[in-house]
């Protein structure tokens, strides 16, 4: 067994606000059991993206850094693996949206560049991100084996398959989605449905467990409408059931328990990693067939 902490939480203000909110967070959750704990999307700061504004990019860090430091200190401290999001400066000009995962001992075991960068109305990340070079990566930590993935990345069933592949029992999903407010009455039903159905999805084709930290609150960084995030992080198991969910417009650590022993059971009563016909998907790699 293993407990995954999922941190759910409103943004302060200043980035320095936000990672002692946080580390908190993470203390607690660590104290009341977590092993794995993992943060929501880029929690240092409101989300950014509505606009394309150069001075956003004075929010990056390098990793190893400040923040990766603190978390190490907190996982060695209480034994715990954290998956932190973080906005990452590379180098001049090249930036990303990265996960770092910090094992149990406080050693940073690797990261994870979000490779699908999304570019739409309040959503402007193609301006801030570069797309990740790493591939999909899954590690092998004290608690369990784990892959990291970031919020568009969730959409795409190839980005779990191959991360399941590489081992993964556990999907880390860190994750800013919301609302455009004036679009939350006609469209917000189906919208957070298929968020959801999409991810869960990705637990039942790979037999793995599914983990989303989702941010709440209205953001209106640059004005206008802003977007209201809609909460409601939740875990799911390897048959895609949602064993807890976190509320739509409250602070939690959403604390859950999962059976690690139920993945190889799942995969071998539901082989579908077996049954595969890899000489078939070829033209997986085109955009389309024309």
């Amino acid at each position: 067994m293993v407990t995954l902490g999922l941190l759910q939480a409103k943004v302060l203000p200043k980035p320095e606000e936000n990672l002692k909110k946080t580390l908190k967070m993470a203390e607690v959750a660590a104290k009341k059991g977590a092993q794995i704990i993992c943060t929501q999307e880029l929690f240092r700061s409101y989300y950014f993206c509505q606009e394309e504004n150069h001075e956003f990019f004075k929010l990056a860090e390098t990793i190893p850094g400040p923040s990766t430091d603190a978390f190490a200190k907190l996982a060695r401290k209480h034994n715990v693996v954290i998956i932190a999001s973080l906005f990452e400066k590379r180098g001049p000009g090249v930036y990303h949206n990265t996960a770092a995962v910090i094992d149990s001992d406080g050693s940073l075991l690797g990261i994870y560049r979000k490779m699908h960068i999304p570019d739409d109305p309040l959503f402007y990340e193609k301006f801030y991100f570069t797309p990740g070079d790493l591939g999909f990566i899954s590690w092998k930590t004290k608690k369990a084996h784990i892959g990291t993935l970031v919020c568009w990345d969730q959409w795409y069933p190839e980005a779990a398959r191959l991360t399941a592949m590489r081992g993964a029992e556990i999907l880390f999903y860190p994750t800013a989605i919301g609302w455009h407010p004036k679009e939350k009455q006609e469209y917000g039903e189906d919208q957070h449905s298929a968020w959801e159905v999409i991810q869960r999805s990705h637990g039942v084709a790979n037999g793995c467990y599914v983990a989303v930290a989702n941010r709440i609150g209205l953001e209106r960084p640059c004005g206008g409408d802003g977007i209201e995030f809609w909460g409601q992080s939740f875990v799911a198991n390897p048959s895609g059931r949602i064993l807890a969910k976190a509320s739509v417009d409250k602070e939690e650590t959403l604390l859950v328990d999962c059976d690690l022993d139920k993945v190889d059971v799942t995969r071998t009563h539901w082989p579908f990693l077996r049954d595969r016909r890899i000489d078939a998907y070829g033209d997986l790699t085109k955009r389309l067939i024309d």
